[in-house]
């Protein structure tokens, strides 16, 4: 099976790629915009006429597309997201190569959900910030593509590899630095936001299987369970080692415990950012809210496909890569 990669050097297109190499029957070709890519091509820019050519020339099976941006303003993660997915697909409308698309889209698409309850395909997508609504609008173009496809909405991606810069990366430094300093305290605050975390090497699964099945349209990608910050930071204090004390400051203003004002986390930033040593408050990056967990139902239907690896495990390589940075 000829595969062609699109964001493999990306977070989570690096453990796509790992999946589908050990596959010895899939033949994996990566496009990118880096020079370790097979082949260089910039979505975002490129004409959809120089992609259906490489396509009719290379021939793939499959199409996997992980690319795309998490930051920046609207504009760049509307070239990103939904451009650049607009190029792939009319490039395979154009090109007579057939293959079957799979694109990973997200949980932010979503938007806040009602807390204690499961979000399904079928949910009304309401995005709350500027990523959900590019990720929201791939999503449509690739429903509406008439092709071969389907969509994997990933949840809360964790494992390996975390950005030094999301919630649970910011946490693993935090920890770090306070074993390295000997404090016996930790200050953290938000922690009371609820997600489901999915390991990234059970996306990199899910994605193998899809490229396999004949499933079409939203499929969701997550455990199915919701487990609250606080949660995940005690395990990591556990793997880490960190004896001392977690003490939760108190929710920000306009937080409302039972989780229904916007979800918001306070972690320590890199030291220095704020003057005076204070704990700044960010915004939960996915704009979901306080609460979220999926329905994955159908993912197990249609894909035969569930979660594997814990949190713990997750947590364990988080911190891992957290403690030998320098």
């Amino acid at each position: 099976m000829r595969v062609l990669l699109v964001g493999a050097n990306g977070y989570l297109g690096r453990h796509v790629a790992d999946r589908l190499l050990a596959d010895p029957a899939v033949q994996l070709t990566a496009l990118g915009r880096g020079d370790d890519a097979d082949v260089r091509f910039d979505l975002a820019s490129g004409s959809p006429g120089a992609l259906t050519r490489f396509l009719d020339a290379v021939h793939p099976g499959v199409v996997i597309n992980c690319a795309g941006a998490t930051r920046g303003g609207a504009r760049d993660l509307t070239r990103h997201n939904t451009v650049a997915v607009a190029t792939i697909c009319e490039s395979l409308r154009r090109s007579g190569c057939g293959a079957r698309l799979v694109h990973l889209g997200c949980a932010s698409e979503y938007g806040p959900s009602q807390p204690g309850s499961s979000t399904a395909e079928d949910a009304v997508p309401r995005p709350g910030g500027p990523y959900g609504v590019s990720k929201l609008a791939a999503t449509e173009l690739v429903l509406g593509s008439g092709l071969d496809a389907v969509v994997l909405r990933v949840f809360s991606p964790v494992g390996p590899g975390t950005p030094a810069g999301s919630p649970l990366g910011r946490l693993a430094e935090a920890m770090r630095r306070a074993l390295q300093s000997g404090e016996g305290e930790l200050k953290l605050g938000g922690l009371g936001v609820q997600r489901d975390f999915v390991d990234v090497r059970d996306v990199a699964r899910a994605v193998h299987a899809a490229s396999l099945s004949a499933a079409q349209g939203v499929v969701n990608i997550g455990t199915g369970r919701a487990v609250r910050l606080r949660e995940a930071a005690a395990v990591l204090a556990r793997v880490a080692g960190f004896g001392g004390a977690l003490h939760e400051l108190d929710a920000p203003p306009g937080y409302a415990p039972g989780g229904h004002a916007p979800g918001r986390v306070a972690i320590p930033g890199p030291a220095g950012e704020h003057p005076g040593g204070g704990l700044p408050a960010y915004p939960y990056p996915d704009g979901c809210g306080s609460w979220q967990q999926a329905d994955v139902r159908t993912a197990r239907d249609r894909l035969g496909w569930r979660s594997r690896i814990g949190l713990e495990e997750s947590l364990a390589d988080i911190w891992m890569e957290a403690a030998c940075r320098i």
